[in-house]
């Protein structure tokens, strides 16, 4: 055992936290053990990008889940926290692309092979960065098992998933519009665009009915696409265009004819209710083209420029070729208006390019049919969200689910396992690369180039990761996991495609319980990006301040799902709140000498004890009901409260006398408040783990870690003793706001009279009376029954159990006193004669925002009560 004295008079965080995470990782307490017979608590990391660096977004999600794991790790579960870090395709390619650049090359210049040895050599020398802060951050997960969805059993595992959905005939490949990022260029999946409000155009086109003079005019937002238009689109209902149904339109610019058809999709309220059709650039008319049998002409390329099929436009940018066809149009006299329109552009979530719907040959998954069972799972409680809202939010996406678009036009990633064979035209499909054509035995096969999206490896995460498809003992264990802890943000992309691929693949759910957070804004409520600014770096904030100020300060006041804000003062608050502890421990430490542990029988516990062994019992039974409920922000502000507040601010204080005492009285606090402190401090380890091993390990009696400690149960409680030290303490703090509204100086010892009506509370306070005199001050306490006559130029207050007075002469000078009242009432009157005339001024509660309108009635009502009160102090002193 350390020595007290030993425990530095600062805590510094850069010298504790490695050392304890080393000490950590080398006795392997992070992994579970071989015993199967104990009940198993598991968590798989969401996986970080492999480029990716921590932001805060990490820096909460892997928080909040270290919380959880040391939590049931010291509740005696046999815990396993899987690591891991994902591919990330696109972001991954990108930037081993990018540095290629540098040298004056592309990919192609390498060729496929010796670009993805480039890719697993940046892999190799930067992927590991992430995982590295993770660390940092005091994360408490299972390093021997961290996987990567490119490692060798996660590939199998996506090989085989891919394989039976395709002889299951729910993988299929076709032509469909799909989300193309020229400059990713590559499809991405629906909800990985971000439609964002534009302020843009409606272009009114005017289009010759053939064969006559009339003119159909149509209302478009992209008149560029109109070169690949092959019909025009009105409602069945629409009374103005019935006559025109079934002829046929001239296409300006192009001369070729298209057909006026109905359909119900037309909205005849947008523009004139007339519909441009172009099948090959537009998701809705994609399907009306379907459905009336239209040609799909493709006038792009995958950068975004017209192609051969726009004819004289060939080469351009698509909004130069805007611009040019406008011009066009104008000459030819078929422009016949321009309207001003705000609409939704989707723009591609990692680059921001504006996204251009295309058709393309891909590959694709059926929804519906593992849609179902992924919705009955969360309907009948199997899965349950927490918090339950976003169970609604989940079950109207699956229910309106649109079939996933699984291909991705990069070299980086999951081949699609897919060959063709050039001889006979032969499709395999298989685990492992076949030798030849299993139809005509050729060798002459080629794979299918394109790979598979990131998050189709990302769907299998947690049971992939515990070594299916291959029986294993830690899938047989730990699957299903116990929760998945991730953002509201992903709750498509990923938490989805677990639940519908876990009760595919293994004909289980993946987890019991998804707990959802929001997310981390800056003090304004704006999300934290670079174009802003704003954001903040979670490695500087350790650095700074250590690992668990900045968890702590994440957690605190977080309520499930909410988004949460960043302030700089919390951390403040935090590290403040870290040296109080310290400096606590500090205390109880240096009273150690003559420690011994004794078994405490009530008969040896004062008040003072009784009541500290009592709310802690209480917080326990809270603070633990908090972490089964995944409300983890409360279950951190009710041990800031009882840290702060009940046992260093009123135990300790209580407790300094006593240490003076006999050695019987010494004895007892020294274990009442040893015991206490290793209590607090194991409630506190899942929240603040380096500063709790620390302080631990200079306590008597401490074992090989905290972490493996056993979790608190509630001792025994007092509530007779909780109810009396709150009357006590009422009275301490009625004493203490009476000096400090007479300015009675911190170090005079004043006289205090209670006047207490019942018998019970009067024995009470006379047997505890040594508490107030020491905590308020006072060197005289007259406890009485009933007082034959009220002292004059006294400060009072009542409380529920006594009517307190503290005579003031002798105490102040009261004519000064009386000055600086004056002074205070003349200032008080100022500031509420200045916020009632704001307040009376119809002018200004006419044009003010309601927040600054508030704002002056709380001044006023704040003069207010401050100008009554200093008259009542007022008409004290002066008798």
């Amino acid at each position: 055992m350390s020595s007290a004295s030993q425990l530095p008079s600062v805590y510094e965080p850069g010298s504790v936290e490695s050392k304890w995470y080393d000490y950590w990782k080398e006795n392997n307490y992070f992994a579970p053990d071989e015993d199967r017979s104990r009940k198993p608590f598991s968590i798989v990391m969401p996986p970080p990008n492999v480029t990716g660096s921590l932001h805060l977004g990490h820096a909460l999600d892997n928080t909040l889940q270290d919380i959880l794991v040391r939590w049931r790790r010291m509740q005696g579960y046999n815990t396993l926290w899987l690591p891991g870090t994902d591919h990330a395709g696109i972001a991954t390619q990108a930037k081993v692309e990018e540095s290629l650049v540098q040298e004056g090359k592309t990919r192609y210049d390498l060729g496929r092979e010796k670009f993805l040895e480039r890719v697993w050599e940046w892999k190799r020398l930067y992927g590991n960065r992430i995982t590295k802060q993770l660390s940092l951050i005091g994360s408490s997960c299972d390093w021997s098992r961290e996987r990567f969805t490119m490692d060798e059993g996660c590939s199998h595992a996506v090989r085989k998933v891919f394989v039976d959905l395709y002889k299951k005939g729910l993988i299929y490949q076709g032509d469909y519009i799909i989300n193309w990022c020229p400059k990713c260029n590559t499809a991405i999946s629906d909800i990985e665009v971000d439609h964002e409000d534009s302020d843009g155009h409606i272009w009114y086109i005017k289009y010759p009915v053939d064969g006559s003079d009339e003119y159909l005019v149509v209302a478009t937002t992209r008149p560029e696409t109109m070169l690949g238009d092959t019909g025009v689109a009105v409602h069945p209902e629409d009374e103005r265009y019935q006559h025109l149904i079934g002829k046929q339109v001239v296409l300006p610019l192009v001369g070729r004819k298209i057909p006026v058809f109905a359909d119900d999709y037309v909205d005849r309220e947008f523009g004139t209710g007339a519909v441009k059709v172009t099948p090959a650039h537009d998701p809705n008319d994609f399907e009306m083209g379907v459905r009336h049998n239209l040609e799909r002409i493709v006038v792009m390329n995958n950068q975004a420029a017209m192609n051969e099929n726009a004819g004289p436009y060939a080469g351009m940018e698509r909004q130069e070729c805007r611009r040019q066809v406008i011009k066009d149009l104008e000459k030819q006299g078929c422009l016949l208006k321009v309207e001003d329109h705000s609409h939704a552009v989707g723009h591609c979530q990692r680059c921001d390019t504006i996204i251009e719907p295309m058709i393309s040959k891909q590959w694709f998954v059926k929804m519906k049919p593992l849609a179902k069972p992924a919705i009955e799972a969360v309907v009948d409680g199997r899965i349950r969200f927490v918090p339950e809202r976003f169970t609604r939010i989940y079950l109207n996406w699956m229910e309106n689910i649109r079939d996933w678009c699984i291909s991705r036009q990069l070299w980086w990633g999951h081949r699609i396992p897919v060959w063709y064979c050039d001889d006979c035209g032969e499709v395999i499909c298989s685990t492992t690369d076949p030798d030849q054509c299993q139809k005509c035995q050729s060798a002459n096969l080629r794979q299918d180039e394109d790979v598979l999206d990131t998050w189709f490896s990302s769907a299998l995460w947690p049971f992939s990761t515990l070594g299916w498809p291959d029986k294993t003992n830690d899938l047989e264990y730990f699957y299903p996991t116990s929760v998945l802890v991730t953002g509201r943000d992903i709750i498509f992309f990923w938490v989805a495609r677990m639940i519908f691929s876990g009760l595919e693949s293994t004909q289980q759910i993946p987890f019991y319980d998804v707990n959802i957070h929001g997310l981390i804004l800056d003090g304004q409520g704006r999300k934290m990006s670079k174009s802003l600014g704003n954001g903040i770096d979670p490695i500087e904030v350790i650095e700074k301040y250590g690992a668990d100020t900045l968890r702590f300060s994440l957690i605190t006041g977080v309520t499930p799902g909410n988004d949460i804000r960043f302030h700089w003062d919390k951390v403040e608050n935090t590290r403040n709140f870290a040296n109080k502890i310290w400096n606590a421990s500090r205390f109880v430490l240096m009273n150690m000498e003559g420690y011994q542990p004794i078994n405490l029988e009530e008969k040896d516990l004062n008040l003072a004890d009784r009541w500290i062994l009592s709310r802690l019992a209480d917080r326990v039974n809270e603070i633990t009901g908090q972490l089964e409920n995944y409300d983890l922000g409360e279950a951190a502000k009710n041990l800031y409260e009882f840290i702060w507040d009940e046992f260093c601010d009123w135990y300790i204080e209580l407790a300094k006398p006593r240490l003076q005492s006999s050695e019987q009285e010494r004895l007892v606090v020294q274990n009442v408040l040893r015991d206490t402190l290793v209590e607090i401090l194991r409630l506190l380890h899942p929240f603040m783990p380096f500063l709790t091993e620390e302080i631990y390990h200079y306590l008597p009696g401490h074992s090989n870690t905290i972490m493996l400690d056993p979790w608190p149960q509630p001792g025994k409680a007092w509530p007779e003793a909780v109810a009396a030290m709150q009357q006590i303490m009422q009275v301490i703090r009625a004493i203490r706001n009476i000096r400090a509204e007479f300015n009675i100086a911190p170090g005079a010892k004043i006289t205090a009279i209670l006047q207490v009506g019942a018998e019970n509370h009067l024995a009470m306070l006379e047997n505890n009376k040594e508490f107030i005199e020491n905590l308020a001050g006072v060197k005289d306490l007259q406890i009485v029954k009933q007082l034959n006559q009220k002292p004059a130029q006294a400060g009072s207050a009542l409380t529920g159990v006594a009517e307190i007075y503290v005579p003031l002469e002798g105490i102040i000078d009261v004519d000064k006193e009386i000055a600086r009242l004056e002074k205070e009432l003349k200032n008080a009157a100022m500031d509420l004669e200045k916020a009632q005339g704001k307040l009376n001024n119809n002018n200004f509660l006419s044009r003010a925002p309601k927040e600054v309108i508030d704002k002056e009635k709380a001044k006023a009502d704040e003069a207010l009560a401050k100008k009554e009160g200093i008259l009542q102090r007022l008409e004290i002193l002066r008798g």
